[in-house]
């Protein structure tokens, strides 16, 4: 499974100042611990970005790329900032991924630059008209972004569907939902559809010493599902990960697995 680092976000105050004075170090250093811990890629949260967002989504993609031979994942909702990126992403590590479309008309001209720049796209399955009610609505509106992609140009191998994890803390039904959805888009196609999630918003709001507890077990019912990938915290869950895939099978078991 594919963990997508997610320590390099503008909400965390060390991350944020250092993108505003542009010292490298800061993020080189998170990047690298990321991609020793067992990130396959980076995502850089730069937040909406809406004043200088080109100039710096730019600095991120080429300040990750300079640190740690991984592709980069470019989580904006500014369209601009999203090219700028694109532009100066390295490929030979990998092709970028956009995070994100969805089934909001606003969103949809992201569609247009994966297909532009050949790069790999989330998908929320959440549109205008507010969350979806279970995962039969997730799966409508999958099926419904699916169709659009093919129209865009963008390959369905190179869509990953996201159910939107929500607090656990505030929407607790919905945390079996999104598992179910898992399942469910994988079924909308052959060969099964690439699922993502944005796995700590589960534990969002939970106190510090049950985070780990919460997005630790949440990943072993989604990677049971088949989940594809999960922009998480590789520190946290790269051990996990490594272990479900004893047990289902997908790796070869040896004693030294969580050193593989």
């Amino acid at each position: 499974m594919l963990i997508i680092g997610e320590k390099l976000s503008i909400i965390a105050k060390r991350v944020r100042e250092a993108m505003t004075s542009k010292d490298k170090a800061p993020i080189q250093e998170i990047a690298v611990s990321q991609w020793k811990a067992g990130a396959g890629m980076i995502d850089a949260n730069i937040g909406p970005a809406e004043d200088n967002g080109e100039e710096m989504m730019r600095w991120m993609v080429t300040t990750i790329q300079e640190a740690v031979p991984l592709p980069v994942c470019l989580d904006t909702t500014n369209y601009r900032a999203v090219e700028a990126g694109l532009s100066v992403h390295r490929n030979e590590w990998g092709r970028p991924l956009i995070n994100s479309t969805s089934n909001d008309p606003d969103r949809f001209p992201m569609l247009e630059l994966a297909a532009r720049y050949n790069a790999q796209i989330i998908a929320l399955t959440v549109g205008k008209g507010g969350l979806p009610a279970d995962a039969e609505e997730r799966a409508a509106i999958a099926a419904e972004i699916m169709a659009r992609a093919m129209e865009y140009g963008v390959p369905l191998e190179d869509l990953y569907l996201d159910p939107l994890v929500l607090q656990i803390a505030t929407s607790q039904d919905h945390a079996l939902k999104v598992v179910k959805a898992i399942k469910m888009f994988q079924e909308l196609n052959d060969p099964p559809m690439k699922t993502v999630v944005g796995l700590s918003n589960i534990s969002n709001g939970c106190p510090r010493h049950v985070r780990p507890l919460l997005n630790n077990h949440y990943l072993a019912l989604l990677m049971y599902e088949g989940l594809t990938a999960a922009i998480a915290d590789p520190h946290e869950v790269s051990n996990t990960v490594k272990t479900i895939d004893v047990i289902m099978g997908n790796t070869l078991y040896a004693h030294s697995y969580l050193e593989m």
